[in-house]
């Protein structure tokens, strides 16, 4: 199996059928510029999180038709054999710049910018969406959850409830937004995201006793584990995990009940046998709001599954990919409900003296001087004559290490209004040069 395949045809038949009739019209080869965009935020946030960067220029890098491509294509008559030629010879030769991932972003902000002839960017559009799309919802969640859970580990485990191939990609997003290791192996090799994981409810009960099967893991993996205890009665499970590994015991986990209160009887428990080092982990479609309610239970981490990958805000950001200059003139769509501002854009984060972010400013592209002394550019080159700007954009572990790092300094930057999990308006308003508007 090719474990690097085409991604050329993750593509709507429409973005082909313009390129076929582009190149009649002449407008195949007029340069031109797209941005990736929200309108809106989904209800209840205050800002989104940019992820999924890295996956997609490792997937623009192998958008190429081979000859099963082609063949498809030509077998069920879906281009003209003009359009087949110029998609063999297709590879992205123009330049992409955008947001860092793992960086904030609000309505409006340009947080990918394609820069190419039309018939090579306009052949983008699907693909990027699918990913920034998917990966951007997950992270605003998981950036959420982390600040619902401060200082406590936070440990993702979706796999088993999303696509089998966006599993590695939410623990990627999750894990670039403060979430400290995943289930899933995928995402471990991948992209380098630290895994974990010990048994489930089925390996005790494949067992006559709890006392057995907590005795076969400890066999195995010793007392530094986290030991399952809500498969029966969660104390005598928290008693049995005590007995089969000591006073050593590194974790339990409980995943049923009323989490605070089987918490606080689960840490009196420990407490009582010796574990005071002993911490617990809270599990069971748990979300930001749940996150944030157990604050005040006596728990060390949550695993999250459910409610990261396909829960409230997923599976998309409500990213748009649209065309706003063609041959050097500045386009948009004029309908009420869905315009945009026209014309390639740079944009900067605006500081107050404490370093917190107060405005985002939004200035024409030809404008050279930033619109303040303490503002940050928020746009960076990823691709620059089809060719990465940054080779270490290719190492894929790398790229992740970087982009949480980066979350991390940009949600400093932040006001405290802006991390209140409370329904409420973005963060910060837009502001826009007057020359991107028609």
């Amino acid at each position: 199996m090719n474990r690097h395949p085409s991604t050329a045809l993750l593509t709507d038949q429409y973005e082909l059928t313009m390129l076929d009739a582009s190149l009649r019209s002449g407008a195949a080869d007029l340069q031109a510029t797209f941005e990736v965009f929200c309108r809106r935020l989904p209800p209840g946030r205050r800002f989104g999180v940019l992820a999924g960067t890295g996956r997609l220029l490792e997937g623009i890098a192998r958008f190429r038709f081979g000859a099963d491509e082609l063949e498809h294509l030509e077998q069920n008559r879906i281009v003209t054999p003009e359009a087949l030629q110029r998609l063999a010879d297709y590879s992205f030769t123009g330049d992409i710049s955008g947001y860092r991932e793992g960086e904030i972003y609000l309505p409006g902000s340009p947080v990918l910018t394609v820069h190419s002839s039309f018939a090579e960017a306009v052949l983008l559009e699907t693909l990027t969406l699918s990913v920034l799309n998917y990966d951007s919802a997950v992270a605003a969640a998981a950036s959420r959850m982390k600040i619902a859970a401060g200082a406590r580990t936070l440990l993702e485990g979706g796999s088993r409830r999303t696509h089998e191939q966006a599993a590695p990609a939410a623990a990627r997003a999750a894990y670039i937004c403060g979430f400290n290791a995943t289930s899933n192996l995928e995402a471990g090799r991948l992209f380098g995201v630290p895994t974990g994981g010990t048994i489930g409810h089925a390996f005790i009960l494949a067992h006559d006793s709890e006392e057995e099967a907590m005795a076969a893991q400890l066999n195995l993996v010793g007392a530094d584990s986290t030991y399952l205890v809500d498969t029966y009665d969660i104390p005598s499970g928290v008693r049995k995990a005590v007995a089969a590994a000591g006073k050593e015991l590194a974790a339990i986990r409980i995943d049923s009940g009323n989490l605070a209160a089987e918490a606080i009887r689960a840490r009196a428990i420990l407490d009582d046998l010796g574990a005071r080092k002993t911490r617990i982990v809270l599990s069971g479609d748990l979300n930001e709001f749940d996150i944030e309610a157990l604050a005040g239970a006596p728990a060390d981490g949550y695993l999250v599954g459910t409610e990261l990958v396909v829960g409230a805000g997923a599976p998309t950001a409500g990213l748009v990919y649209k065309l706003v200059e063609i041959d050097g003139t500045p386009v948009r769509k004029r309908s009420a409900a869905k315009s945009w501002r026209p014309r390639r854009k740079r944009a900067y984060r605006l500081l107050d003296d404490n370093g917190v972010a107060v405005s985002e400013e939004m200035l024409a592209e030809e404008t050279q001087a930033p619109p303040g002394e303490r503002s940050r550019q928020l746009q960076t080159a990823f691709v620059s004559a089809g060719a990465l700007a940054d080779p270490g954009l290719a190492e894929a572990s790398e790229a992740v290490q970087a982009a949480r790092r980066h979350h991390l300094r940009a949600l400093g930057e932040l006001p405290p209004s802006a991390l209140d999990l409370s329904e409420g308006e973005p963060f910060l308003n837009i502001r826009y040069d007057p020359r991107l508007m028609l």
